[in-house]
């Protein structure tokens, strides 16, 4: 008798059939079975039957009161929630004005689908009226595109495009929807699952690879991790914080990975790069001896570290510094889902492509398997003498007293200056270090970074990698939209804040309690501060005050907030400022807090583009 063994074949589920229906029905519905909650949508005419059909659905639709608003509103319930955020436009200037947000999210890897209204098919590629080739145009900036061609592909592409999103290291997919399909009807046919042939998002590192980081930590006197926002994008922080105590490796992190480790966390060294802590830089790259200028010779006195536990990060420039000096006597591993990351700005000894939280999982493992009780003593002992010698600080300066609208305004009171970074410690204190924060982009985004102390993942929402200003009111936005019981605060900049001013009428007309604190020095402060130290102090067009009247605060953002229907107030005063931050919090609506601040301090520490450790100013 003979026995044949028979191979299991693997059975798709069975598609589920639907009614017939309009093109736009049937998007919306998939959109319901991807779990859709919330859509940021700014109507037009190409678009219109979506949002015909939008209000046959319990999706909340959110009208924005300019695209750029609504898709920088996606993309903070995004980074808050980690699902996929949703915005809409229609064609044309409608859809030209999502590319900022794609872009955004493209360069910090955050899951967002765009949908975008197209001309009729039969108008594509003739200049119809309000056309734009949007497929074309953000092919550089997405992670994958559609432009739907067959009514009876929408189920499969929307699933598709969400898969795509948010698998893998996470992206923007662009969706883009002639008119003439939304008019059409079409049995829609419902798939269980997505599998796209190529496409493998789940990559798991070789256990003999993660085993020479073992051999590697074993032999390391002093081992640091820098870790990025792929920590948060794969749900590791747990992963990571078991790995830490279990091993006594400090950690430091880009601006993306703000709350992957509590920054409260003895072995933190928070955030390294150009205006990171001074002890993280050191921590990575050494210290050196102070330079009178920058034609003296780099002597190093300290040595950084000896190996450098990279994990789901890209070696940004504003990190690196001349990246060929960062971390140079340091042996590199590099741990990433995106393979294309390795080697392609710093080059380094061992790249693992693996889901971080993977690899961190079984590292926690063989950790505990190969019981490792190497203590590094003399290395967290001289982080701590770093740390106490170049502490993050700041004070009243005569720069700041020479401030013109400050002066005019303080009447010889010296100690009543706000300096922004007591304000952002201040909002630390009161939320208890629990608020959600986004901010613009500028020396108020930096300082955010600094002075607030982040305790968990998806907590810091800001343009990273893109540093687009506008963002973070908007952001603050979709992330109160995601979180509603959590405070959420935009610490933003004057220059930032009215790029996107009218989502103030979003926040009031869709009972969004997002709050603003604008830290208000009347300039476009990064790039005077560029100006103030690169050139000579001469103002290229930074200042946004009124040049025939200096003393006053223009524009009045508190008048503007009050037209919008948002309750606000400006605070000038320090012993007032107390008062009107805890006024703010308690607020159950939209508020804005306009905070006057002198145009002077800078964000310090400071490493100049393209230079060393060696050329911080601290």
């Amino acid at each position: 008798m003979s026995t044949k063994t028979e191979t299991k074949k693997k059975i798709a589920p069975k598609p589920e059939r639907g009614q017939t229906m309009m093109g736009c029905d049937i998007l919306v519905k998939a959109l319901e079975r991807e779990g859709v909650d919330t859509i940021f949508a700014y109507p037009g005419g190409a678009s219109m039957e979506i949002h015909q059909a939008l209000t046959r659905s319990k999706i909340r639709t959110i009208l924005p009161r300019h695209e750029q608003g609504g898709s920088f509103a996606a993309e903070g319930y995004a980074r808050a929630s980690g699902k996929a955020g949703v915005c809409m436009a229609t064609s044309g200037p409608g859809a030209t004005n999502l590319i900022s947000a794609i872009a955004d999210a493209y360069m910090d890897s955050i899951p967002l689908i765009a949908i975008t209204g197209q001309v009729p098919q039969a108008m594509i590629g003739k200049g119809a009226f309000q056309e734009t080739d949007f497929f074309g145009m953000t092919l550089p900036i997405v992670k994958h595109s559609y432009l739907i061609t067959d009514i009876h592909d929408i189920p499969r592409i929307v699933k598709e495009a969400f898969h795509i999103a948010v698998t893998g290291r996470p992206g923007p997919v662009v969706i883009d929807f002639p008119k003439n399909l939304q008019q059409a009807t079409a049995q829609p046919v419902w798939l269980k699952d997505v599998e796209i042939r190529g496409y493998n998002p789940m990559i798991k590192a070789d256990d003999i690879a993660l085993n020479e980081i073992i051999g590697l930590i074993e032999k390391a006197e002093r081992p640091l991790l820098y870790c990025g926002g792929g920590i948060i994008s794969s749900n590791a922080a747990e992963e990571l914080r078991k790995f830490v105590e279990a091993t006594g490796i400090p950690v430091t992190t880009t601006i993306m990975g703000c709350g992957a480790f509590p920054e409260t966390h003895p072995l933190s060294l928070r955030w390294l790069g150009m205006h990171g802590t001074a002890y993280a830089n050191w921590a990575v790259s050494g210290e050196f001896k102070h330079r009178a200028t920058f034609n003296d010779p780099m002597v190093k006195v300290k040595d950084g570290a000896d190996l450098l536990l990279a994990f789901g990060v890209r070696f940004d420039d504003r990190v690196t510094g001349k990246v060929e000096e960062f971390c140079k006597t340091g042996t590199i591993v590099h741990i990433d889902i995106d393979e294309s990351e390795f080697n392609k700005n710093r080059k380094v000894q061992l790249a693992i492509q693996s889901d971080v939280k993977y690899a961190l999982r079984r590292l926690n493992e063989m950790v505990k398997k190969r019981a490792i009780s190497k203590k590094f003593d003399s290395w967290h002992k001289q982080i701590a003498e770093w740390k106490t010698r170049a502490p993050l600080r700041y004070g009243v300066t005569e720069e700041v007293l020479r401030s013109e609208h400050m002066r005019d305004h303080m009447n010889g009171k010296d100690s009543e200056v706000i300096l922004p970074q007591h304000a952002i410690e201040m909002l630390y204190e009161l939320t208890k270090g629990d608020a959600i924060i986004t901010t613009g982009v500028g020396q108020h985004q930096m300082w955010a970074g600094q002075w607030y102390k982040y305790k968990f993942p998806r907590q810091f929402l800001t343009s990273a990698g893109l540093g687009a200003m506008g963002y973070g009111y908007p952001a603050a936005l979709g992330a109160k939209v995601a979180f509603p019981n959590k405070q959420v605060v935009d610490i933003d900049g004057d220059g930032s804040f009215v790029m996107n001013v009218q989502e103030l009428a979003t926040a009031h007309i869709e009972k969004i309690a997002a709050k603003a604190l604008i830290l208000n020095n009347q300039h476009l402060g990064m790039v005077m501060q560029w100006e103030d130290r690169f050139y000579k102090g001469n103002r290229g067009h930074t200042f946004l005050g009124d040049p025939d009247d200096r003393k006053e605060i223009y524009p009045d953002y508190v008048m503007m907030a009050k037209s919008f229907g948002v309750p606000a107030e400006r605070v000038m005063f320090k012993k007032d400022l107390r008062a009107a931050m805890q006024r703010m919090l308690d607020s159950d609506e939209p508020y804005l807090l306009d905070v006057i601040t002198p145009y002077t301090e800078h964000v310090l520490p400071f490493i100049p583009a393209g230079k060393t450790v060696a050329d911080m100013i601290y």
